[in-house]
């Protein structure tokens, strides 16, 4: 009987002991360490969604909205909820095939707990068929964020750049910035270069979920979620209707044309053709069509107005006469004498365009003399050219608000460049020299460079900085931001010599080039025929400005293999001016404009280039 009372005694402390620990434990559990578990249990129920805000618009000088956005639908997988068998619905609900599906689930699962991709850009019907399966379609769900839509007819395509989802190398450079797989990143243009400012700050939506991964509520209504911050909007110096009318112009050219405004560098239109449609990146696009873009024979991804080097010509030859009156080679009455050709010495000669006589400078610029401004470098060293053309903005890149590797510096060459391509006794000599005085030989330049020039001959001497972006507005605050451009540089030239420069340039417009003057708008202006090594035609160049007294616009254009400068350049220029400063082009002006349609159309086919999207 002892026995057995002491047994039962040994029972019942033994269990009081397991109780008292497993008391212990759960309050442990409960009380010490709840904290911890909670936070467990509810990353194990709550999922955040990444929420991208509106990108921002962009505006035109006169408040034309030309780009916005407008919803996109993306469908995602979560590997760890996914059933791999769901595969051949997924394909066929997205008209799919089971390959790219299977892939692309592959690479997610690399990351089985994070939510990633599937599908980009699915249309709303697409969504539906998903959503009506979505009971047998574990760890599938979809995100409803935003894509490009263009409002005008202006394309400005190499200015606006396009959206894509952001590559490897860019989410590796900017992923310390909140990048993400799958964000949407400026591509070339002002996307690019304002990537930071008009994206705007991602937000986060948490959500409960079931054991399938799928949505079943918000989490804590919602309470702990982060709004997403809206992109700022630009303000743009372009003129949205202008612009559309100079690409009307460039159909079937090749080439760049720029415009701003002289007193301040606001860029009022800026084309590059051929281009390309910028609706193909607000779809999914076929690697097919991609290739074929970026291999096609006309480059339309290729910026003609930033990148492309051609010799400027004739429109060089203001800078040539610029440099002789400061040197004191010349003063505006002296004057020489054009027999139709500048003699080189042992029977070689430089043609002239025409036998001019006895020639001044201001003559000279009005005729385009060639045999003046050889005699001008035949005077004149090509370092002290070289100061003066650097000193106007050629052979350095301009400061531009697109991304900086779309912007080529050019050449001007000094002794040392000649040294170096031609070494050795009689590498190069006087002729090489006295080529650059019509623009032609080693000098390249760009059309970006050769507006700002314009612009200093017109404005008094100031070297402007061209910029797209007025302002940015915050969309949420209406706080407005002015980006901070480097500051235009006063140059120290001459106010009589660059009178003497706009008196030639005037009569270019008046007399030589009559048909390209604004009926009741003084311009001046000067034509430039360039060699080139693409074909049996000169490029056509073209430089001008408007009005005469107190410019408003300042315009440089380039077409390939056009031939003169008073040609399809000059025609360019002069209709793009008086667009501008009338809104509209004169009647009696009408047969200049037909003659320009009718090259266009008998020209080869240069325009938007396009391509299915898939």
């Amino acid at each position: 009987m002892d026995e057995g009372r002491s047994r039962l005694r040994i029972f019942v402390a033994l269990v009081t002991v397991i109780l008292g620990i497993l008391t212990l434990r759960l309050g442990k559990l409960q009380i010490v360490e709840r904290s911890n578990h909670t936070g467990q249990s509810v990353n194990n129920a709550v999922r955040e969604w990444r929420v991208q805000p509106p990108r921002g618009r962009f505006y035109d000088r006169n408040g034309v909205l030309m780009v916005d956005n407008e919803p996109r639908f993306t469908l995602f997988v979560t590997p760890r909820y996914f059933d791999e068998e769901t595969i051949p619905l997924v394909s066929r609900l997205l008209e799919q095939p089971d390959s790219l599906i299977e892939s692309r689930y592959r690479a997610a699962a690399k990351n089985p707990f994070r939510r990633a991709p599937l599908q980009a850009d699915i249309s709303f019907e697409e969504l539906s068929r998903v959503l009506e399966q979505r009971s047998h379609l574990p760890g599938i769900d979809y995100e409803i964020t935003q894509k490009r839509q263009y409002h005008t007819d202006a394309n400005m395509t190499h200015a606006l750049g396009y959206v894509r989802e952001i590559s490897e190398s860019a989410l590796e450079e900017f992923s310390e910035e909140g990048y993400v797989w799958g964000d949407p990143f400026g591509q070339g243009g002002l996307e690019r270069q304002y990537e930071r400012e008009v994206r705007g700050v991602p937000g986060s939506d948490f959500k409960m979920i079931n054991i399938k991964g799928q949505v079943v509520a918000e989490y804590l209504d919602g309470s702990q979620d982060r709004p997403a911050k809206n992109g700022l909007d630009l303000n743009l110096t372009i003129d949205a209707d202008l612009q559309a009318f100079a690409e009307s112009l460039f159909v079937n050219k090749r080439g760049g044309a720029l415009a701003l405004d002289p007193r301040n560098g606001e860029i009022l239109a800026m084309v590059s053709a051929p281009d390309y449609d910028l609706e193909m990146f607000t779809h999914r696009l076929d690697p097919q069509v991609w290739d074929s873009i970026n291999a096609h024979p006309d480059k339309p991804m290729f910026n003609r107005v930033t990148q492309s080097k051609f010799m400027p010509g004739s429109t060089f030859k203001p800078l040539v006469a610029l440099l002789a009156l400061g040197v004191g080679e010349i003063d505006e009455h002296t004057t020489v004498h054009c027999p139709g050709y500048h003699p080189l010495g042992r029977g070689l000669r430089y043609k002239c365009l025409e036998t001019h006589g006895s020639i001044n400078v201001v003559e000279a610029i009005r005729y385009s003399c060639n045999t003046f401004f050889f005699e001008m470098m035949r005077r004149i060293d090509v370092n002290s050219l070289n100061r003066l053309t650097t000193t106007l903005g050629f052979g350095s890149r301009p400061y531009l608000d697109i991304a900086a590797g779309e912007v080529e510096r050019g050449n001007v060459p000094d002794s040392t460049y000649y040294n170096e391509r031609f070494p050795g006794i009689g590498g190069w000599g006087q002729g090489h020299v006295m080529n650059l005085g019509v623009g032609q030989g080693e000098m390249e330049v760009t059309v970006v460079q050769l507006a700002r020039y314009m612009a200093a001959i017109a404005n008094g001497g100031t070297l402007v900085t061209p910029h797209f972006v007025r302002s940015m507005i915050d969309p949420e605050t209406g706080e407005e931001i002015i980006p901070e451009y480097p500051e235009p540089v006063t140059l120290d030239l001459n106010e009589t010599y660059l009178e003497l420069l706009r008196k030639g340039m005037r009569q270019v417009m008046e007399e030589t080039s009559w048909w390209l003057e604004i009926p009741g708008i003084p311009a001046i202006g000067k034509t430039g025929s360039a060699q080139n090594s693409r074909g049996d035609e000169d490029d056509s160049v073209f430089i001008m400005s408007a009005p005469a007294e107190n410019p408003e616009i300042a315009i440089a254009v380039f077409v390939e293999n056009a031939g003169y400068g008073s040609g399809a350049a000059g025609r360019t220029a002069s209709f793009m001016a008086e667009r501008y400063l009338k809104g509209y082009y004169d009647p009696s002006r009408q047969w200049v404009l037909d003659q320009m349609f009718r090259e266009q159309n008998s020209a080869p086919l240069y325009g938007t280039v396009e391509g299915p999207t898939g």
